[in-house]
């Protein structure tokens, strides 16, 4: 890491320790891509491990409860990119089944399919009926919104969710709140939450004390990553400003299909691989879009994401897998709306 990054995340831990706060779940800001790292809290210092030194028999252990995140599966796409995006779901379903310590729940961020036909959804549900956690949480991506804005998707898998299929539920003291960003989103726009939805997240989480966990989860980022290409949501910050008082919050995201963290203050922001194909870095290309590499590397850039957490120090310790990488991954829990 370079020493000027290495010298800003220092300050901010300093910061962190100076200003009375406790930053429970804090995550050293970094930025990757195909690579597996898994962040947890020791002494109230971040501390990083190789995603192979952690996935062996006692990967999991110690871990009050753990779930996995997977995204942007794109059923139905047979680009160059990934001729068979059906077939590394698939993968992405073994390595989660080959994970010592079963996860109690998967969360999907969204892109289940390409064009949101139904013979799409049918095949991504048949993949994930294989997987060994039943319970699944989804929010939809613009591809599941196509052809119907959104119908088809909230007759799936958004029963007893709210407007176009946000929710929240609780497990074990940690709050996760689904939220939809994509609803008529405009091609190479901003993602948006809308009015409704802001002031119904407002009011889920006025009855939450400041010391309980959050976990937002949606589609396109809530962060600024790069809005050339529509890669952030253009509401975002009030949705942030609700949750200024708590002490442990994390945001995943999908929609770039690559990792990219960043922290700011209490608040750790982290997008996903996708299952599917890779798109570039942003501003390394003349616009987002499937990106195809050497088919011996494509596993390499695909992945999941696996979030272990810890009660006792409220840490969530987040760990990358690509689908080429030889370890097995992760273990979770849930309940609530969108099961498959």
């Amino acid at each position: 890491m370079p020493d000027k990054k290495q010298d800003l995340i220092d300050q901010q831990l300093q910061d962190l320790n100076n200003d009375g706060v406790d930053r429970r779940g804090f995550l050293k800001c970094m930025a990757w891509a195909g690579t597996g790292l898994v962040w947890t809290m020791s002494g109230g210092i971040p501390v990083s491990r190789a995603f192979a030194k952690v996935h062996g028999k006692d990967a999991g252990k110690g871990g009050d409860f753990s779930f996995v995140q997977i995204s942007d599966s794109h059923i139905g796409f047979n680009k160059p990119a990934n001729p068979d995006v059906t077939a590394t779901l698939q993968t992405a379903i073994n390595k989660i089944n080959a994970m010592p310590h079963k996860p109690d729940f998967i969360i999907h961020t969204g892109d289940l399919s390409q064009l949101s036909k139904a013979s799409e959804f049918d095949t991504l549900d048949q993949a994930l009926k294989g997987a060994s956690a039943k319970q699944i949480y989804f929010v939809p991506g613009e591809h599941d919104m196509l052809s119907d804005n959104g119908e088809q998707y909230l007759q799936r898998y958004g029963k007893g969710t709210k407007g176009n299929g946000w929710y929240s539920f609780d497990h074990k003291g940690v709050h996760f709140v689904g939220l939809v960003n994509v609803a008529n989103l405009k091609a190479g726009g901003m993602g948006s939450l809308g009015h409704d939805q802001l002031e119904w997240l407002e009011d889920d989480l006025k009855a939450r004390s400041a010391s309980t966990p959050i976990v937002l989860f949606a589609h396109i980022p809530l962060w600024t990553i790069y809005p050339d290409w529509g890669w952030g949501t253009d509401d975002s910050e009030q949705a942030l400003s609700y949750i200024k008082r708590f002490g442990s919050v994390t945001v995943l995201n999908g929609h770039i299909h690559q990792i990219m963290q960043k922290v700011e203050g209490k608040v750790s922001f982290h997008t996903a691989m996708s299952t599917a194909f890779p798109q570039p870095a942003p501003g390394t290309a003349p616009s987002a879009g499937p990106m195809k590499v050497p088919a011996d590397q494509l596993q390499r850039v695909l992945g999941i994401t696996d979030v272990n957490y810890l009660v006792s120090g409220r840490s969530l310790a987040i760990v990358d897998s690509p689908l080429g990488d030889s370890g097995s991954s992760a273990s979770g829990n849930g309940g609530g709306p969108g099961g498959s």
